[in-house]
Parts: C-alpha cells; structure tokens; sequence
C-alpha cells in the first residue's frame, strides 16, 4: 500500500510493531498522534491526471498514487490501520470494511464476479457466517465438510475454503497447514477474529485470506464497528474495487480507533488470556459445569455447558455483562443457541456442537477473583456432579 509510509519488512517483534507500524512517517510529519482525516473528497485542479488515476484504480483496484480522490476509494486514516493489520499478519495488504460481515460479503463478491460461486465451509462458524453462506443470499453454493473432506469437497467452480479457528462458539481448532494443504489452488479464508495475530498467523500457514470483525480485538473497547481482510496485494485490488462500488467503507474515525486498538493489542489479549486460563481450569472442576471448552492455542475466550439452566446463568451475573460480541476490556457472556447462532437451523447448530446448554464467555481485563465471584454465585447451587474437561484441539 502506498500512503507514503515506509511499508518495507523489518524483523521487528510483534509488540513493537502493534505499537509503531502505520505510525512510521509520524515523525517526518511533525507528528507524534495519527491524525483524523475526516474528508469525504478532495480538491484537484488537473482533471486529466485525476481521470488517469481513476482509470489505472478501475483496471487494478491498486491504491491511487498522490493525494486522495474520494472518500469512497479510500481514507488515509483507514489506510494507516490497514497498514498496521497488514504487518502484524505478515500480509502484503489489508483492505478495511464497515463491519466484519461487509468484508466477508466483498470476499464472496470477488470470487463470484469470477463466476467462482461454490465454497467449502467448516462448521461451526460465526452464526451470521453461516446463515450468509447458507441462505446463499449473494448468489454462493455452500458444501458443509469436517477439516478432513476439504479436498474432496472442491469443485471446478470453488473459489474459496472458509473456516474460523478457534471456532465461535465452540473455540474448535483446526490444523491449518494440513487444511490450506488440502486446498490446492483454491484461497483458504481464515477467521482469525479470536486467536487475533498475537496468537496465530494464518498466512504463515497457508491461508491467502484472513478475516477479522475487527469489532472485536482489534478494536478491543466496545466502540467501534469494523471488519478486515489481510491478503495478498493481487487480492486487496479486487477487494477495493468491491467497496468501491457497494460503498461498504470503513468511517475514518474508526480507521482512528482501530489503529489505536491495535498499539496495546497484544498487553490485552495476553492478560485476558491469562484469566481465560484460570477460568477455565475452575470450570473443569466445578461439579455444576458439564464440559469445558478452551483452545489449546489459548486466548481470552472459554466455552462451557452446564448441568443446570443456562438462561438462569445469564441473568445471574452481575459484573459480567450479558451481551453479544466479544474482545473488550470487559467481559461479556452470552448464549450462543439463543443469540449469536440463532439464525442457524438447530439440528446444523447442535451437530455442530452448539448444544442448547453451551455458555460463551468473553473474558476481560477485570480481576480474576471478581470474575470468579461473579460466575460462583451465578452458576447457583453445586449439582453434586464432576465436569469433564475437553480442550478442542483438532487437526
């Protein structure tokens, strides 16, 4: 991406790039804050270079050289959160959405334009992950598989692979290598929304895409509206040239937060982590909670089914907050059956593991002993029964 930052590879650590990368020509500038660039268009007095450029974006979709054109071709302030979330994915670009929903749609729009309309998908996905490819409600055929069938589920006119791992809500993994193997030529999309870069980098793995709703960790506050996709620049050309076109563009000030999101991603997702973890193992041996689920990658998501009423254990909190989403600095729980995979068919829901008495816990910042004082007296009276822990590694 050229935004007249110095974009080029370097071997620094992860933390070092969440807190500088899209920040690197601040300093040339003047300027120690990224600034908000809240322009929906752009003076230009030489129409015939300004005809050139949006011929030579129409033809490539690649980002127009010189000062910007129109806010719908692109935000220098979304492109400095697009710079950063390509470094951290060890990506050449990203191309930033309006909602992590708008960038799987784009995806799915590219690859249909190309009259590639069939996807192989693993379950479980996001709810409305699966309800869009499903409901094939932007012209897609949809074939189910478990991670071992991917290869022979393609088809001369697949044009993408879709999984999640870990999985919302069951955190299921997925081995990766063994899946983009399994592709051949066909793009394999990962949603990495809950691992976030700072556990897993699908492209070292062989994805070409990588998803985020960018809601979540990315932004990491509950405050911002955002999805994202990290790819290679032949990809990001065709991505840019879709939002172009649907107008599904991410707002400036939420190129500002996202950017600022991501400079103390890794602190929060490995404290959060580290009380997932410990939430997790009290879980286990808590005779009112029937399985646990935690990915053996980590992070600061847990899963667990209970004996009792689930709903009872919603409306029992009360510092964790019942909500939909996940990744803020505060922790939320929901019920995934009720909310989130609602719009999924039951019978596809349960076999996909999303049982009736599953719980999903987003874990936050707060101390784990108020956490755990929380969820005790929630989760009511003891069953009188052992919990049988199950940490969903699959490969």
């Amino acid at each position: 991406m050229d935004n007249g930052m110095d974009t080029r590879r370097t071997t620094r650590a992860l933390a070092t790039e969440a807190v500088h990368a899209g920040r690197d020509d601040l300093a040339g500038l003047g300027l120690h804050a990224p600034p908000i660039d809240l322009s929906t268009t752009y003076p230009s007095y030489d129409s015939r270079a300004e005809a050139a450029r949006v011929d030579a974006f129409a033809t490539t979709g690649a980002e127009p050289d010189g000062p910007p054109v129109y806010g719908r071709l692109g935000n220098p302030t979304v492109a400095r959160f697009e710079t950063a979330l390509a470094r951290l994915e060890g990506t050449e670009s990203a191309v930033a959405f309006a909602s992590g929903m708008a960038a799987l749609s784009a995806v799915l729009l590219v690859r249909g334009s190309m009259g590639l309309r069939h996807v192989v998908a693993v379950r479980p996905l996001y709810g409305c992950s699966d309800h869009l490819l499903t409901a094939g409600l932007l012209g897609s055929e949809v074939t189910w598989t478990d991670p071992a069938g991917v290869a022979d589920a393609l088809r001369p006119d697949t044009g993408l692979v879709l999984v999640e791992s870990p999985a919302n809500p069951t955190l299921a993994e997925i081995d990766l290598r063994a899946v983009a193997h399994a592709c051949g030529s066909v793009p394999l999309l990962v949603d990495n929304t809950f691992a976030t870069p700072v556990l897993q980098r699908p492209a070292e793995h062989g994805a070409r895409l990588v998803l985020h709703s960018a809601t979540k960790y990315l932004g990491g506050h509950g405050d911002v509206l955002a999805g994202v996709v990290a790819c290679d620049e032949e990809v990001a050309g065709r991505l840019r040239q879709v939002r172009f076109a649907t107008g599904g563009v991410l707002h400036p000030l939420a190129g500002y937060l996202l950017l600022r999101g991501l400079s103390t991603l890794p602190v929060r997702v490995g404290a959060a982590s580290a009380n997932a973890a410990e939430l997790a193992a009290r879980l286990a041996a808590d005779p009112r909670v029937a399985r646990v689920h935690y990915p053996a990658i980590g992070g600061a998501m847990v899963s667990f089914e209970v004996h009792g009423d689930p709903h009872a254990v919603i409306a029992g909190v009360r510092l964790i907050t019942p909500a939909v989403s996940l990744g803020s600095v505060d922790s939320l729980i929901q019920h995934p059956a009720s909310i989130s995979h609602r719009i999924v068919d039951a019978d596809d829901r349960r076999d996909a593991g999303v049982s009736d008495r599953l719980l999903r816990l987003s874990v936050g910042l707060e101390d784990v002993e108020d956490l755990w004082t929380d969820l005790d007296q929630a989760l009511g009276a003891p069953a009188g029964r052992p919990a049988r822990t199950e940490a969903m590694a699959q490969g």
